[in-house]
């Protein structure tokens, strides 16, 4: 058994130690927020905070949660920030096909909690590992800014 707190409730998952996270997320605890993109972080996708931290969950063992707080794009909406994000990204029409957003949405929330008003620079910087095929990284960047604006 592996513990953690998921979205706040503490949970023990049942699962082998070096399982994805992402995998334990999704057919463990049915949290499908997180997608499945490449298999390989480099797209995003499956982006989750650990501990505050945006990390990639299609290869972050379980084990390297143990004992963590983890917080998926389902817990979002009931975060101050997470709720800020999600406000500017359907404002900015942020979202085309939204397969990528949830990871989109995990890494700008880190990224607004560290800073609190962020240059573009920064904006780019904390965004790259986050691929969209759609194309809508000039209103990803518009919406933190926003996000930003709205929590200061």
């Amino acid at each position: 058994m592996i513990p953690m707190t998921v979205n706040g409730k503490a949970v023990a998952l049942d699962v082998q130690a070096e399982m994805p996270m992402l995998w334990a997320l999704r057919e463990s605890l049915q949290l499908t927020g997180t997608k499945f993109g490449c298999g390989m972080a480099q797209c995003g996708a499956c982006t989750v905070h650990i501990n505050g931290q945006a990390m990639r969950s299609c290869v972050t063992p379980v084990s390297a949660a143990q004992g963590a707080k983890v917080q998926t794009i389902e817990a979002m909406a009931d975060d101050k920030v997470g709720a800020a994000v999600q406000a500017a990204w359907v404002e900015h029409d942020v979202a085309q096909c939204g397969y990528c957003q949830s990871g989109q949405v995990m890494s700008a929330v880190a990224l607004l909690k560290t800073h609190k008003k962020p240059t573009d620079a920064q904006i780019d910087a904390a965004m790259a590992g986050n691929l969209c095929r759609c194309g809508t990284y000039h209103r990803i960047r518009a919406a933190i800014h926003a996000a930003a604006a709205k929590l200061a």
